[in-house]
Formats: C-alpha cells, structure tokens, sequence
C-alpha cells in the first residue's frame, strides 16, 4: 500500500474513534465561588481530560493530578474539543459559567493562586481530513493550525499570569495497536509509519509549548512510542509482539475496541508524565 494511502487510514480510523457524544452543555451561570486559599489546577483540553472513555465518563489524569499535588482542579475541558474550540466555544464542567474554555481559564488565573495549568489538544483537530479529498496536504495545513491556535492560547495564558507553571501534553501512539488490531489488514505497516507521524507532530507542538517558557510532556514518549518496533515480549493476548505495541494496548483501548481513549492505566501513565515535566 502507497504511503499516502496508509496515511490516508491511520485518518480514517482517527475520524471513527474520535468522534465523541455531542458536547455536554456548558453549566448555567452561576456567581463565582468565593476565592480560598488552596491553590488551583486548571484543566483545558478534550476527552483525554474529561476522562472520555468507551465505558463512559472514568478518573482522567487532570484529576489524578490534582489529587496527587493537593490543587483544587478547574476542569474545562470538552468532549470533541478542537485547538480552535478553547477559544471560540463554551467551557464544560461546573466552573465554566458560559464562558469559553479559554476565557475560563484566564479569569481563574487572574483571581485565583493557581499552581499548574494543563492543556490537551490537537487530537480532534485531524479527524476532518479523513474525508478531505487531499488528506495529506489537510493534515499538513491543519497541523500548522495547531501550532497557531496553541500559540494564541499560550499567549492569554502567560498574560494573565506571566510566572504559572504550564504543562501541554501529547497523546500515546494509538496506532501502534493497528499492528494487533484486526480491523487494519495492513496494520503492522501502519503503526511502522504513526512513529514518524507521532515524531513529526509532537515536535512541531512541542516548540510552541517551549517558545512560551510552558513544559511538554511527551506521553508518546513515555507510553511506549518511537520505538523500532523490534525489541518483542510475550502478551498474554496477541502472543510475541513488539513492546511498545504490547504497551499501547494496556494504556488504550485501541488494540480491541479500536478506541483512542486511555484506559485507567493510561491516564494514571498520563498522569505520571505530567507530574514529571512539571517539575
């Protein structure tokens, strides 16, 4: 199969499995909640921090974080949420009080102590070049959308609160399961050729993150991704397979339900990585 055509189903399968339930309706507004003293952690991002999974709403690493530091968690995020969203649609959860996800959070950073601040995005961003007609020259144009609707997120972030601690983070090498996952007859080929896309991806967002003083927490990274796909273990379920396939398996539904979402594995590994890059 011509590369662009494995480019073209590692789009198609992005499109089937990121296409989450409508997004909830933003709470009323309410008057805010009288400031205290226990610093906050502001969460703004898509299903990966709303904890969206194939079994329904689970402990996502926003709040597994916040738990480990001790930060009351604001989280914005919504389900289906594009890099273009923060900015233009209604926030999700309690705290949102009709206001973007975006604006939401730079009035927490504004009256608030808050400790760390985390965004999740670009994940749904891809999904629509899966029907373009030139997905390829989508996918390209659409990344570099990212980086600018990241750049301008950053920008209100840091200028509502020049000091706070920021953390972006990326998304585990789902397709890396295409290698097991039945529904890809050509599957080892396409989770061969999502490392160079992850690689290229990741340190495209990644540069932005740096450029506004904000760490990056390389989840493909840490969850197994990059890798040659020639260092193999026994798993229990698919037999002799490379390890970080083996590993994207345990950490995301993917391999069997052909979901991106983490397992609550995933999110605990999520977790861990952000908690490190903060530091």
């Amino acid at each position: 199969m011509p590369r662009s055509a494995l480019i073209l189903t590692l789009l198609l399968a992005l499109a089937a499995c990121s296409s989450t339930p409508p997004t909830p309706v933003p709470a009323p507004t309410s008057s805010p909640q009288p400031p205290d003293d226990q610093q906050l952690h502001v969460s703004i991002g898509d299903s990966y921090a709303t904890g969206f999974g194939p079994n329904g709403p689970a402990e996502s690493f926003a709040q597994i974080v916040a738990k480990q530091s001790g930060l009351k968690l604001i989280n914005l995020a919504c389900n289906g949420a594009t890099s273009a969203d923060l900015a233009s649609k209604p926030a999700c959860g309690p705290d949102a009080n009709g206001k973007t996800q975006l604006d939401a959070a730079v009035d927490a950073l504004r009256n608030r102590k808050t400790g760390l601040v985390t965004v999740v995005i670009g994940g749904n961003d891809l999904a629509p070049c899966a029907l373009s007609q030139e997905p390829l020259e989508c996918a390209t144009r659409t990344v570099a959308d990212i980086q600018t609707n990241v750049a301008g997120t950053l920008t209100e972030l840091r200028e509502a609160a020049p000091d706070v601690k920021i953390v972006g983070l990326t998304y585990p090498d789902v397709f890396l399961g295409a290698w097991v996952n039945p529904s890809f007859p050509n599957g080892k080929n396409l989770a061969r050729l999502s490392v160079t896309m992850f690689q290229d991806f990741n340190t495209r967002i990644a540069a932005q993150y740096g450029r506004f003083g904000a760490k990056f927490a390389d989840v493909t990274s840490s969850t197994g991704g990059y890798g040659g796909l020639t260092e193999l273990t026994q798993d229990p379920r698919y037999g002799q397979i490379p390890a970080s396939v083996a590993k994207v398996c345990t950490l995301t539904y993917f391999c069997d339900r052909t979901d991106v979402h983490p397992t609550p594995a995933g999110h605990q590994a999520i977790a861990e990585a952000v908690t490190a890059a903060s530091r």
